[in-house]
């Protein structure tokens, strides 16, 4: 099991400042990218259909390596493995900045994606190994965690449109060098110095197919849309992810050292809340590229005020995270805050479906959005604690490791399926906007039904006690 020797106590909510300004640079990375994408294509050569790849690069590499990335954490110590992300993100940063071609593009922001992948978890790890001994401020310290996620989401898209329009694409990349450098000073200060649990053995053929099955997956659905569901290559690549993931659950059943050990999920809830996360990714992400795609495309927003309209969603979020989720979970329990923050998060979603060519923010965007925040900041809290707490103190890497896995792997199938939806709704119609209009309103409602299910798997599943204190 791994030992501490934990800061001290007036240095942890530094160590806390610096945890969530990890998870918020680690989610702002997906989405920063987004306003500067036309730039991008134009400098550098994307084809039209292979232009997603520059945010699925990072996200297929975050999602695949955090198992990986949870288990190094377990065997190597929290604080190094952050630390090595940091390094590896760095990196990746300088590359995709300096990218001339296409290739380098990719490359960097795969990296960049590899190095979230030791971030997020072993981030985590050590958020428990400093406040996981107070109940109370463990509350605090995870709405402060948790706030930090959906603002670095909606912050990329601000600052991504003031970088693009006022300097230029490549420093949505290098805003992060001076981040990372700063990280790295206060690491030694502010961070547990938890040594490696015992010796053991890094599972790398279950880190290859798992995350080569999820890799798959991901690319079957992002590029079904454009060669069809039914087509050949789309079943072939399906089947190779359900292939590699068999062959990783088959390992992980029988290896002596498993990247995963299957048992973890027995523990009461943490499958449950997994689920939950996986389901509450898939209907956020959409809502908030195609929010953004319609005061773009048919409201006629540029970049900076895109960005701007996002900023009191944001606010909304780290309120409800920070100052209402606790109170919400010590009142209705975990159960209730995730199934209520859920069901919000699905009424805010069929709101914004009624959207029409010719509305207003004010009316057809910020009340339904905001009541989506709402939804959001209630579910995330609960179901984010109760996934890492409820497996053993010395596999803390591995739960934070699934529970991440869940919600990017939720978040990118979901905006797969969800662009496809569109796409067949008419939002492949660029310069029409009654066309536009009717395939995100599709695709509102299709994150809506998932807000709905996950509220509803929850509520059967999920078996939290109704105090939190």
């Amino acid at each position: 099991m791994t030992t501490t020797t934990p800061p001290a106590t007036s240095r942890r909510w530094l160590g806390l400042g610096v945890i969530a300004g990890a998870q918020f640079m680690v989610i702002m990375d997906t989405s920063i990218i987004g306003v500067a994408l036309p730039k991008m294509q134009a400098d550098l050569g994307f084809a039209p259909e292979n232009l997603s790849w520059v945010f699925n690069a990072y996200v297929i590499a975050f999602g695949g390596l955090l198992l990986l990335g949870g288990k190094l954490s377990d065997v190597f110590g929290a604080r190094k493995i952050f630390s090595i992300g940091w390094v590896v993100l760095l990196a990746g940063s300088l590359l995709a900045g300096l990218a001339t071609n296409v290739e380098a593009e990719l490359a960097g922001r795969a990296l960049q994606g590899a190095g979230s992948a030791l971030i997020a978890p072993a981030a985590l790890t050590l958020l428990f190994m400093l406040f996981g001994s107070t109940p109370q401020e463990l509350t605090k310290a995870l709405a402060l965690y948790g706030a930090a996620a959906p603002a670095g989401g909606t912050a990329g898209v601000f600052l991504g449109g003031v970088i693009t329009e006022y300097v230029s694409w490549p420093w949505v990349f290098f805003i992060n060098v001076p981040i990372a450098l700063i990280i790295l000073a206060l690491v030694p200060g502010t961070m547990p110095a938890g040594g490696p649990a015992a010796r053991s053995r890094i599972d790398l053929l279950g880190a290859i197919t798992v995350t080569g099955g999820l890799a798959a997956a991901v690319y079957a659905v992002v590029k079904a849309p454009e060669v069809g569901w039914d087509a050949g290559q789309t079943w072939g690549v399906l089947i190779a992810a359900v292939v590699l993931l068999a062959i990783f659950v088959g390992l992980q059943a029988k290896g002596r050292d498993p990247l995963v050990r299957l048992g973890i999920f027995r523990a009461p809830n943490l499958a449950a809340a997994n689920i939950a996360q996986v389901l509450l990714g898939a209907a956020w992400i959409p809502m908030w590229f195609f929010l953004n795609l319609y005061l773009q495309q048919v409201l006629g927003y540029t970049a900076f005020p895109s960005g701007a309209a996002l900023l009191p969603m944001t606010a909304l979020i780290m309120l409800g995270m920070i100052v209402l989720a606790p109170k919400v979970m010590a009142v209705f329990g975990l159960k209730g805050a995730t199934v209520g923050g859920l069901v919000l998060l699905a009424a805010g979603l069929v709101w914004l479906s009624f959207i029409n060519p010719a509305g207003s923010y004010a009316v057809d965007v910020l009340p339904a959005s905001l009541l989506a925040a709402l939804g959001m900041s209630l579910a995330f809290i609960p179901t984010l604690g109760t996934a890492i707490s409820a497996a053993r103190p010395e596999e803390g890497g591995l739960a934070s490791g699934i529970v991440n896995t869940s919600y990017q792997v939720g978040s990118a199938l979901g905006l797969a399926v969800m662009t496809a939806v569109a796409a067949l709704n008419g939002a492949d119609k660029l310069g029409d906007p009654s066309a536009l209009t009717d395939g995100y309103s599709a695709a509102f409602i299709g994150a809506a039904i998932i807000a709905a299910a996950g509220a509803l798997i929850a509520a059967a599943t999920l078996r939290a006690p109704r105090s939190t204190n």
